[in-house]
């Protein structure tokens, strides 16, 4: 159960981030959740891609720690 909570997090993260990172290349002006985020564009992106990686990396994780059933007996 903790492996899928994991992988859906991880998923959550990764639409959060490349969704936010992709408004914010075509809007400058409209950072979403790092609105609040000081250091401007190139900062702000950054964290962008660095939510999307954690994201991915946390919903492989999940996945591959997923309770697989074994061979049947």
């Amino acid at each position: 159960m903790r492996n899928v909570i994991a992988q859906i997090a991880g998923v959550a993260l990764l639409v959060l981030g490349a969704q936010g990172g992709i408004r914010l290349l075509f809007n400058h002006g409209d950072a979403g959740l790092l609105g609040w985020l000081p250091g401007g564009f190139v900062v702000q992106l950054l964290c962008y891609v660095l939510v999307t990686a954690i994201g991915v990396g946390l919903a492989a994780w999940g996945s591959r720690r997923v309770d697989r059933p074994g061979p049947k007996q």
